[in-house]
């Protein structure tokens, strides 16, 4: 009896384990580190690009000057490290232009004026190539220039970008106030216009709810400007129709942001909320809606979700929200990010989950959704969950991108207290069969 017991314990042990560390249904490829480049949270915050004319030709970066790039559709990877005379300090965002001349934008720490006093553009005609010196739209004082995001506009070219200005970082001030600021380039990013604050409503500058912060521009089929970002007025927008001349005289309210933006998520350091925004480009049915996805705790601070609301009418008025992830454990899922295959119009997100866990155990999922948002479907595409570890700054984002059918999902992950990043190898035909 006591054997069959014990066979039996034994047995379920080892379904238990088998599903939990059930080998992943995806090719996983983990990115080498940059020669040298080792530190306690290299290889976070990560951003992925994929060259809009040939997805096997791919890029990225992560914390802090670490640059990755592949020939082979994301299976090897060369990594080295980038350099500036403007110094190389985090937030990357890797993007492609039309002409597939690729561009990190970065952070900077430029020793002969002061920490973080700009936001960096390289580019490089080639992933393989070098890149240039880099270009940065006009500094203002010591004032700290932070969480940038891009994007190019298909029609002609331009460079879009729009970040968060402090007067002065982790400022308790209630003078010192952040503000969203708008920059453009016409030429490839050598040169940029000065920056134009964009947002009527400020925010402090401690860095959490009440800042204003997660600036992200998208661009409509016929060249708008939106920008979305959150803070003490919950989720807000801008839109220019001229190239960024002009835009609304404040920025116009979409919904509120449960919990805030600075979220609580056992286990991780820090863990942001912050909104994506996404216009569709396709051809197909939804060309033009735009898509804002975002986390918050609508559902309480044990449950933390993954949502999109969508626009058809250029962000005048905006859908109820939609849950992304769809599970109904009551559980966490966290730093989200979307993107859109402009081939089809596809939705695709990746983001942290813990609904097969009661403890800080962490998968990665993504979500598909091929109508527009009016439905999901949700695939667990990392190996094995991975414990972080809540003293270990673990970044504020993960990353995604699509082309032509080619998903490429890339997160870090923490074992033993050592992180590592990944992209997973994913396509549209493999995803629809399921």
């Amino acid at each position: 009896m006591v054997t069959k017991r014990i066979k039996l314990i034994l047995a379920i042990t080892l379904l238990s384990c088998c599903h939990v560390k059930a080998q992943s249904d995806f090719e996983l490829v983990q990115l080498p580190l940059p020669s040298g480049a080792e530190y306690t949270y290299s290889q976070i915050e990560p951003s992925i690009a994929i060259h809009p004319g040939n997805p096997k030709i791919m890029a990225a970066g992560s914390v802090l000057s670490d640059y990755y790039y592949s020939k082979n559709g994301g299976k090897k990877w060369k990594s080295k490290t980038l350099t500036s005379t403007y110094g190389v300090y985090g937030d990357p965002v890797l993007m492609f232009d039309t002409k597939g001349r690729i561009y990190f934008f970065h952070l900077s720490s430029y020793p002969e004026t002061s920490h973080l006093d700009r936001i960096v553009c390289q580019s490089a005609a080639k992933v393989c190539k070098k890149f240039s010196d880099g270009s940065s739209p006009k500094p203002n004082g010591a004032k700290v220039q932070d969480k940038h995001w891009t994007v190019v506009n298909p029609q002609n070219n331009e460079i879009y970008m729009t970040w968060t200005q402090f007067d002065v970082y982790a400022s308790d001030n209630p003078e010192h106030i952040s503000i969203i600021v708008f920059s453009k380039s016409t030429d490839q990013g050598v040169t940029w216009s000065d920056p134009v604050r964009i947002s009527k409503h400020s925010g402090d500058c401690m860095d959490g709810d009440e800042t204003v912060e997660g600036a992200v521009p998208a661009v409509g089929p016929n060249g708008e400007i939106y920008v979305t970002w959150a803070g003490p007025n919950g989720l807000v927008m801008q839109r220019s129709l001229d190239g960024g001349a002009t835009w609304f005289d404040e920025e116009k309210p979409i919904g509120a942001q449960h919990g805030g933006w600075d979220l609580d998520i056992p286990g991780i350091y820090r863990a942001n909320g912050l909104p994506i925004l996404k216009c569709d480009l396709s051809e197909g049915p939804n060309r033009g809606t735009l898509y804002i996805n975002w986390c918050d705790q609508l559902n309480g601070e044990s449950d933390t979700d993954s949502w999109i609301m969508r626009s058809k009418d250029g962000g005048e008025s905006w859908s109820e929200r939609i849950k992304v992830n769809q599970d109904t454990t009551g559980k966490h899922q966290f730093f989200t990010w979307m993107c859109i295959d402009q081939s089809n119009g596809y939705l695709y997100f990746v983001y942290y989950d813990r609904r097969n866990y009661s403890d800080t155990q962490t998968d990665v999922y993504v979500s598909v959704s091929r109508d527009g948002g009016n439905t999901f479907e949700d695939v667990r595409v990392s190996d094995s969950p991975f414990i972080p570890n809540k003293k270990l700054f673990f970044g504020d984002y993960l990353n995604i991108d699509a082309v032509k059918g080619i998903i490429r999902p890339i997160w870090p992950r923490m074992d033993n207290g050592k992180i590592s990043l990944w992209v997973g190898i994913l396509n549209e035909v493999e995803l629809n069969k399921r």
